[in-house]
């Protein structure tokens, strides 16, 4: 019995001592190995200092591919900012702190305590927050593009009512492919981005994608073209893709939009693309997307790509034709002189607003004198047989860039 006691008492005593011992011993190292205590926090900043650089490096990959980085990785690099911050201020203005009294004869023994104790909490810290350097879902994540806008569209009365039956075709839940088709220059491009605009202002769709697909032309770049078109798609829709052939994308594609509402809008077909093959679902197998297809081709439109619906686009009555080449030459052309040529230079145009803003754009400002030359030129230029594109269309832009200002591209393809 007598032992039992003795032993307990001695259990007691011992934790009553490791209790008061440790925590006594720990101070006294304050005070006289606080240098170690330096050395050790000095140590640790170093070593987070190494595990933020690797984690930067992440971060900013992240970035540059326009990922958006993760909260509690941004809330991690401030913490590691401000902590390392004030640790690296701590440890330089160490020598004010331990300045000796009596010229050097004596230690100031309260400032070692004190940055002894203050350099081991800040140690600590730092530990906690390397420790806490880890991100189970990664840095960052992908983040579906917004709906490029085309608020800089030319409307055009003789084609509202073209623009009203494209949308009640969308809004329609029995079709699900559009086409709209016409001549080069007719401006196909600037109805389907007007209709883009419209349908983003009615929230048709929860996103949409606006794809130039002119490189189908090229059918060696077909197969090149279906990654280019499912990546375009994925970027709109935050989804990164894990499979790195074609065919498997295709998959991960059509999964992700037989779940979404979106517009797709492929611009300027040349030649049958597989919507099957870019992971487009058919009607059947999805929720509601669309598809506006924009070509030269009506049979293309409506016997390869399986429109339900396609729409002409005819050239511009002669009134919208010279509103439009005054805007864009400006109002100059309204002078006495230069007003008859520049009604016969509208009427080389025929109509079509890719010549009619070229040439506009070309002339503007120019003298009588150039404007009477350029039009002797375009009645005299050489057509050239080219599919899709009329003689007089050819002309105009062949004479522009032969002769005068660079124009850039309005998009009337």
């Amino acid at each position: 019995m007598a032992e039992s006691v003795i032993t307990i008492a001695t259990t007691i005593a011992e934790k009553i001592a490791g209790y008061l011992v440790a925590p006594i011993g720990r101070r006294l190292s304050y005070l006289f190995c606080y240098r170690s205590h330096m050395d050790d926090l000095n140590k640790k900043v170093q070593e987070l200092g190494s595990v933020r650089g690797d984690l930067q490096i992440t971060v900013d990959e992240a970035i540059r591919r326009g990922d958006e980085i993760r909260p509690i990785v941004e809330d991690w690099l401030t913490r590691e900012d401000k902590n390392t911050g004030e640790a690296k201020t701590f440890m330089e203005d160490e020598k004010k702190r331990t300045k000796s009294c009596f010229y050097g004869w004596c230690p100031n023994l309260k400032s070692r305590y004190q940055l002894g104790r203050e350099a081991d909490k800040k140690a600590q810290v730092i530990v906690e927050i390397q420790q806490q350097c880890n991100f189970p879902y990664g840095v960052s994540y992908r983040v579906p593009l917004r709906n490029v806008t085309f608020k800089n569209y030319e409307p055009f009365k003789s084609r509202a009512s073209t623009v009203n039956q494209v949308m009640d075709a969308l809004r329609d839940d029995e079709i699900d492919k559009i086409g709209v088709w016409g001549m080069g220059g007719v401006g196909k491009t600037t109805l389907v981005k007007q209709v883009a605009q419209l349908a983003e202002d009615e929230k048709l769709f929860t996103a949409g994608v606006y794809i130039d697909v002119s490189w189908t032309r090229d059918s060696e770049k077909l197969q090149e073209g279906i990654a280019k078109i499912q990546q375009k798609i994925a970027d709109m829709l935050g989804l990164e893709f894990k499979g790195k052939d074609e065919s498997t994308r295709a998959v991960e594609l059509k999964q992700r939009l037989q779940k979404e509402k979106i517009l797709i809008i492929l611009d300027d077909i040349w030649k049958l693309v597989c919507l099957e093959e870019v992971g487009i679902p058919s009607k059947d197998d999805q929720k509601g997307c669309k598809i506006v297809l924009a070509s030269r081709n009506e049979d293309l439109l409506r016997k390869d790509m399986g429109a339900r619906e396609c729409f002409p686009l005819q050239h511009l009555p002669k009134e919208e034709a010279w509103h439009l080449f005054k805007k864009t030459a400006g109002d100059s052309v309204e002078g006495d002189k230069l007003r008859p040529i520049a009604i016969e230079v509208v009427n080389e145009c025929e109509g079509l607003p890719i010549a009619i803003v070229t040439i506009a754009n070309a002339l503007k400002d120019e003298s009588v004198a150039v404007w009477e030359n350029a039009l002797e030129e375009l009645r005299s230029a050489a057509p050239t047989n080219i599919s899709g594109v009329d003689d007089r269309v050819y002309g105009c832009l062949k004479w522009s860039y032969n002769h005068l200002k660079v124009c850039y591209g309005f998009g009337f393809v």
